[in-house]
């Protein structure tokens, strides 16, 4: 799956700070960024539809059968683009879907039906920044990062390989 890339140069900017981060810590700052933001941030974000809705839901109804550790492992390869069958999964979807998928497993993390952030978990100061920096972004801004963060993870469906 190809994406586009926005030419906003301070997007491109937090997205760079971002994917510096060590995997764990990226996966924090998206929690984080979730807990602070989430409620703006919802299943309707612009260009969402019902079919990207049930997509998403698929993909996080098979994460969510998994154990604790293993639903880990699933965001981390997503986000080293490993080659799993998951992960070529999500790298088929398109941008909005994919946000959708994170919002899920977000919502998941928040019922128990992911596993949870460590309630004394803290951020490390670059992506405490970070956050700081993100929650300064106008609306459309902070979408336009989210996509542009999430839609390269995953990895490449094979030629002629069913998914």
């Amino acid at each position: 799956m190809t994406y586009t890339q926005t030419n906003d140069p301070t997007i491109r900017e937090h997205v760079q700070a971002w994917q510096q981060l060590d995997v764990d810590q990226q996966l924090a700052l998206f929690w984080f960024i979730y807990k602070e933001m989430g409620g703006s941030i919802t299943p309707a974000a612009p260009g969402a539809s019902t079919a990207s809705s049930d997509i998403a839901e698929g993909l996080f109804n098979q994460v969510k059968q998994l154990s604790h550790e293993e639903q880990l492992q699933v965001q981390r390869d997503l986000i080293n683009k490993v080659d799993t069958q998951l992960s070529r999964q999500y790298g088929s979807l398109g941008e909005t879907t994919k946000l959708l998928f994170w919002y899920r497993l977000s919502q998941g993390m928040d019922d128990g039906t992911i596993i949870p952030m460590p309630s004394d978990y803290k951020l490390s100061t670059e992506a405490q920044a970070l956050l700081d920096r993100i929650k300064g972004l106008a609306f459309e801004q902070q979408i336009t990062l989210f996509r542009d963060y999430v839609a390269p993870m995953g990895a490449e469906a094979k030629s002629g390989a069913a998914l």
